[in-house]
């Protein structure tokens, strides 16, 4: 059988979609967050039909370019933290408090959790059902993980970061489990500051990953993200990305929370494609196309490198996937890449 592919979150908005966007151009480090957060459920719902619109061609950009496994491309989410943590009580998003995160290459005011954290009610099955109505294709829908969502953020009520992260794990739990009772069999929690921050994962962050998916049914495969950081601006090479070395001293913890599938960084930096022997039950989603270059790489060199990791791993255990989302890319390039990608995958 050829490998198969998804893709692993955020997509280009479509231009009539007016929200803010992390993934503008124009954007900078000290980005306003009232701005982020202006838009309440009432605006929301009045932005519902654009909203569905866009995520219908979103998905449809996916399958047409031969994805199995798309998302929703995140359309909604102003930012993709941001977005989920408004639906958690104890969050204050016009607390601004300065925080300097991802190992020092981001420094910014950010929202505060000022309160006991718990989850509102479920808001992601609505967002996962217009997904879904757009293809029979299963959708994915992805979640920000607990250390993650705490590197982007701040606190000024619990006593540390691992009661601060115990109880986010605790309500993305509640989310989760309504998304299986919707009926969505992919949930992808994303966790790329577990690259950067190895001690903290190891000590904490895998057992909040573990507790993210608790008592989630066999039938529905729990994929988790660790990629090694977004740049600030489209083919910036310089950019201080995490240590890729890390993902070997990651891979026993993150198969040991229960993770059926672990999506990689492969494409911008190459790994020792003999971290792939590591894995010993969980499937590997390589990423095999880079999404911070405009470059669109060609089917042969993609083909190539998925050959190359059958030489470390299972075809069976084995997908192919852009190194993280798409979102900073233009819309034709995206799907460029996505086309290239799935003729390589299903050439094997």
């Amino acid at each position: 059988m050829p490998i198969l592919t998804t893709t692993l979150g955020a997509y280009p908005k479509p231009s009539y979609v007016e929200l803010p966007d992390w993934f503008q151009p124009e954007r900078t480090n000290d980005y306003d967050f009232q701005e982020l957060n202006q838009y309440d459920a009432a605006q929301l719902a009045n932005l519902k039909e654009l909203l569905d619109r866009a995520t219908a061609e979103v998905v449809q950009d996916q399958v047409a370019a031969g994805i199995d496994i798309p998302t929703d491309g995140e359309v909604r989410r102003e930012s993709y933290i941001h977005y989920h943590c408004r639906q958690l009580n104890g969050y204050n998003p016009l607390k601004l408090t300065e925080r300097v995160m991802r190992n020092g290459s981001w420094i910014a005011p950010v929202p505060t959790f000022d309160a006991p954290i718990s989850a509102k009610a479920p808001f992601l099955p609505a967002d996962f059902a217009v997904a879904q109505a757009a293809t029979e294709r299963p959708i994915k829908v992805t979640i920000p993980g607990p250390l993650t969502i705490s590197d982007s953020t701040a606190n000024t009520y619990y006593p540390d970061d691992k009661a601060w992260c115990a109880d986010m794990a605790a309500a993305l739990n509640e989310e989760v489990l309504a998304l299986v009772a919707a009926g969505c069999k992919y949930i992808q929690v994303d966790e790329p500051v577990f690259a950067r921050y190895p001690d903290r994962a190891l000590d904490y962050g895998m057992d909040n990953l573990a507790r993210c998916f608790a008592n989630v049914p066999a039938d529905v495969t729990k994929v988790m993200h660790m990629c090694c950081g977004y740049p600030d601006k489209l083919d910036n090479e310089n950019y201080p990305k995490a240590d890729r070395s890390v993902y070997f001293d990651l891979v026993q913890g993150v198969e040991n929370a229960g993770i059926n599938a672990i999506s990689i960084e492969d494409a911008h930096r190459h790994n020792d494609l003999r971290l792939l022997e590591k894995f010993e039950k969980a499937t590997v989603i390589l990423g095999v196309v880079a999404i911070a270059r405009s470059r669109v790489e060609t089917v042969e060199e993609i083909h190539n490198r998925l050959q190359q990791a059958l030489n470390h791993i299972d075809a069976d255990r084995l997908m192919a996937a852009p190194d993280c989302g798409l979102g900073m890319l233009p819309r034709d390039i995206a799907i460029a890449k996505m086309r290239n990608l799935s003729a390589a995958a299903k050439a094997i």
